[in-house]
């Protein structure tokens, strides 16, 4: 897909968002935010599956080590 045609969809999308009520605002955007969560969790498992966040458990295990692990 070009830019320019990616630039006019945008637009498109932006201008028909503009025009939703305010209750169909309140729905898309939920349905928004949720696709968002969604790809968030699927990266994140992605990340944790490849052990790249492997880092973290080890710093944790590293701050509880050392006396540094502060409670929440």
């Amino acid at each position: 897909m070009s830019r320019t045609s990616t630039a006019g969809r945008l637009s498109e999308l932006e201008t028909a968002v503009e025009h939703l009520t305010e209750q169909e605002y309140d729905k898309f955007r939920r349905w928004f935010l949720e696709r968002d969560w969604e790809a968030w969790d699927r990266d994140i498992e992605t990340d944790s599956a490849s052990g790249k966040l492997d880092f973290l458990v080890q710093e944790a295990h590293d701050a509880k080590r050392t006396g540094r692990l502060r409670g929440l």
